[in-house]
């Protein structure tokens, strides 16, 4: 969109994997003194029906509403009698009749607190600048938070017949060890998350989802571990964790769809949307949100007043910014050969933008045939020469 690396990808993976494992290992503490009933065939059920759900949302390829859909029809199956019915049907119904769903859906909420310490960590600074489209034909300036960790977890699950387990000193929330003791389970699982706003600073936004995830993983944790004590409640626990977790969704669409768009230009000035690293608007402290007022002296109301103040004076810039908090500061830097031609800075978009970003709901079939992600905008002024 910009022609500039904000993010560099060998950065991203370090950080991305050094605080999955840092958060795995320290929630795998945590799951010693909770127990999981997994198997191989609760692993099977819950990444094959994530899959299918990911062909109809790619949103959907998570594992709370694989959980929450199996928490459903198990009680449907088990009615039907289908897991004594024969054939391959019964055996698949068999299976998922004795799947552990309490247990399954404890760990969801796991990996959910797992995702909102990351976010709450690392999640503003995953971000990147964008143009989208807003709602009276106008370009707005917009952000795309989207981040991915690999977490492993080291589970304690009941010894299998014929492998060798330990017995513990205290009892885990899932009960015994079934007769044969407690054994430790790797268990790697990846946690993400992708999210727009065009109405929030990064930072303010992550704190948003930072926050929502941790209620959903307090409250998921806490139905879970009524239905471990009752079985009655796997169902509701189920329900819970689809409906809740879609709640947070639309909350967050929602606040998006009523709230005025931030990155835009006021009558007095010129929007930051983003601050390319290592450039003087980095060096001088200027800020995505921030406005640009003058530029060695002059009003700047467009790009190209920004571009003739900046010829005012060839060897540096003194700007007048008005910040966040709608206050005045003012900062200079000396400008020398090679300098980025803006300072670094990316503007919020104006009429002679020419492309943005559509995003809208996508299959997995459908991000296979995607072949674009920017659309032209047909109304767009020529681009300045």
């Amino acid at each position: 969109m910009f022609g500039v690396k904000l993010l560099h990808w060998q950065g991203q993976l370090v950080r991305a994997v050094a605080a999955g494992w840092i958060v795995g290992l320290a929630l795998s503490v945590v799951g010693i003194f909770v127990g999981f009933r997994l198997t191989p065939d609760a692993v099977l059920w819950l990444w094959g029906i994530s899959v299918l759900l990911a062909l109809l949302r790619v949103r959907f390829l998570c594992f709370a509403y694989a959980a929450g859909a199996l928490g459903l029809l198990q009680p449907a199956v088990v009615a039907l009698g289908l897991p004594d019915s024969g054939g391959w049907i019964g055996r698949m119904a068999d299976s998922l009749a004795q799947l552990d769903i309490a247990g399954l859906l404890l760990l969801v909420a796991l990996l959910h607190l797992a995702e909102a310490l990351l976010v709450r960590v690392q999640g503003d600074r995953l971000s990147t600048p964008l143009f989208l489209l807003g709602k009276r034909g106008k370009l707005v300036g917009a952000y795309a938070l989207q981040g991915y960790w690999p977490v492993p977890l080291f589970l304690l699950v009941p010894a299998a017949s014929g492998i060798p387990g330990a017995e513990l000193p205290w009892m885990p929330l899932a009960g015994d060890g079934g007769g044969y003791g407690w054994t430790l389970l790797a268990l790697p699982t990846l946690v993400g998350f992708s999210e727009l706003t065009r109405t929030m600073l990064p930072e303010r936004k992550a704190g948003r989802i930072y926050r929502g995830l941790l209620l959903y993983s307090i409250g998921l944790g806490a139905v879970a571990a009524a239905a471990i004590a009752w079985a009655p409640l796997v169902p509701i626990a189920a329900l819970f964790a689809l409906l809740l977790h879609e709640a947070l969704i639309w909350a967050g669409r929602l606040q998006e769809s009523t709230a005025a768009p931030l990155y835009v230009h006021p009558p007095e000035g010129l929007r930051i949307l983003g601050v390319v690293p290592g450039t003087p608007a980095e060096a001088m402290g200027l800020m995505s949100g921030e406005v640009l007022l003058k530029v060695n002296g002059m009003s700047v109301r467009t790009r190209d007043d920004l571009y003739r103040a900046l010829h005012l004076q060839s060897a540096y810039a003194k700007l007048e910014v008005l910040n966040r908090d709608g206050q005045q500061k003012f900062v200079q830097r000396a400008r020398y050969a090679g300098d980025h031609h803006q300072l670094g800075v990316i503007l919020a978009p104006d009429d002679q933008a020419g492309y943005y970003v559509e995003p809208g709901a996508v299959s997995a079939l459908g991000l296979l045939r995607r072949r674009r992600d920017a659309k032209r905008r047909e109304t767009a002024a020529p681009p300045l020469p």
